[in-house]
């Protein structure tokens, strides 16, 4: 199975980068093959700028990056996302790769009636979200915003069945004993594949048509 894992954090020394390296480390030793995904590496560029917009609406892109970030997504089976989550949301570079990639012809098409065909139904998504707030209270007080915004607000309206999201709060509170289950979690997240290159996760669901990524449009001198 080929795997996506996206990573956004500035720290490397944070939970959410050790979660994304227990990740790579176990679905490879599963047999698996690991693309990782560093938006901060790739200072990716999170603002949606007039030209890119205009772009947008012709069902293209003025940038590489996303040409490239969606091709990897297209050649993916299933998409890790490891966010930190900071107000309740996604950081800046996390929302942008949401709202620059997954865009009109490649992720969906809009029908008639104002709803998504969505493109993504080969997909299966996992976030992996690490809070400051105790899980109990972030739950009381907010609900669970960031699982309704790429669950039902997202992923499932461009096609994807299975998503699921693993919360880790609280981080700096925790024993040593938590840290490392949750590390050993992440690592056996994915099980060993079958000989082939296939596991039961990917050779199951339906495969669904990638669309081709949206070709790159060069905005004129002074558009950008």
């Amino acid at each position: 199975m080929q795997i996506l894992v996206v990573i956004d954090h500035p720290y490397p020394g944070s939970l959410s980068r050790a979660l994304a390296t227990a990740v790579t480390r176990g679905a490879t030793a599963a047999g698996h093959t690991v693309d990782v995904l560093d938006l901060d590496a790739d200072d990716f560029d999170p603002v949606m700028r007039q030209a890119d917009l205009a772009a947008w609406r012709g069902r293209s892109t003025t940038d590489p990056q996303v040409v490239d970030y969606q091709r990897r997504i297209a050649d993916a089976d299933h998409l890790v996302i490891v966010t930190p989550v900071w107000w309740t949301s996604l950081p800046a570079r996390t929302k942008g790769f949401v709202d620059k990639v997954l865009v009109p012809g490649f992720a969906y098409d809009e029908t008639r009636l104002g709803t998504l065909d969505g493109h993504l139904g080969h997909l299966g998504v996992t976030v992996l979200s690490v809070m400051t707030t105790p899980g109990p209270l972030f739950h009381l007080w907010f609900g669970d915003p960031l699982g309704r915004m790429l669950g039902r607000g997202t992923f499932r309206q461009l096609g994807v069945r299975r998503v699921r999201h693993l919360r880790h709060p609280r981080p700096a509170a925790v024993s040593p004993a938590r840290r490392e289950a949750w590390l050993a979690r992440a690592e056996g997240l994915f099980p060993a594949a079958r000989r082939g290159g296939a596991d039961a996760a990917a050779t199951s669901r339906p495969r669904t048509r990638r669309s081709a990524p949206s070709p790159l449009v060069v905005p004129a001198a002074g558009t950008r």
